[in-house]
């Protein structure tokens, strides 16, 4: 774990507001953002957090991985499945996610991202990825209820992959989910769930394509 992790971390652990966070901040190094200190004067503010009272957990704990958390987890393991359905990720496991978050951030964990430019940086990151990969995640002022959710978004942009020397209509897309699902969509539209399930379903053949198989 980085030292600045560990910082979040500790804020949490010894239940400091980010007043009282940052006042331990400026009295250790005189600077009131951590991004803005150099390796050792970070290492002096852990070094205080742990005069404070902070007992970093033991790496040898034999503990398994915990599920991710924290405000901006759910949103970011979507996005990173959605990367995998479309073919852009190959290791669709939390671990690869969080290797993510760290390059994106420094900070190893879901829960310890306390600050809110650190989660809006992930997000925004996951998603202008996707939108490399073709989703387009733009919604007109009369696009209809089914165009704004982001599981059509998604499998738009996964069929379009899987028909890359085809001419694309909109009733054959449809048709497809259709067949996925197995149930007519053209009137009911797939429900948030459903997409998820045709999301899968498109993802595998994606991944089947560039496997050769």
């Amino acid at each position: 774990m980085t030292v600045l992790a560990m910082m979040h971390v500790a804020k949490r652990d010894l239940g400091l507001d980010d007043d009282t966070y940052r006042a331990v901040l400026v009295r250790v190094t005189g600077k009131r953002s951590s991004k803005e200190m150099t390796d050792r004067e970070r290492q002096a503010v852990l070094d205080e957090f742990r005069r404070q009272g902070f007992k970093p957990a033991s790496k040898s704990s034999g503990k398994a991985t915990k599920p991710l958390s924290g405000p901006y987890a759910k949103k970011a393991q979507a996005l990173w499945i959605a990367l995998w359905n479309l073919g852009a990720v190959e290791d669709r496991r939390d671990s690869a996610l969080l290797a993510f978050v760290c390059r994106q951030t420094g900070i190893e964990r879901t829960e310890w991202i306390l600050d809110a430019k650190h989660g809006r940086a992930v997000i925004e990151a996951l998603k202008a990825w996707c939108q490399r990969e073709g989703v387009d995640w733009e919604v007109g002022t009369m696009a209809p209820d089914h165009g704004k959710r982001h599981g059509f978004q998604i499998a738009l942009a996964q069929w379009e992959k899987l028909r890359p020397h085809e001419v694309r209509t909109m009733p054959a897309f449809w048709a497809d989910v259709g067949f996925v699902l197995r149930r007519a969509v053209i009137i009911d539209k797939p429900t948030d769930a459903e997409w998820i399930t045709v999301m899968n379903a498109f993802g595998k053949r994606i991944r089947a394509g560039k496997a050769g198989v």
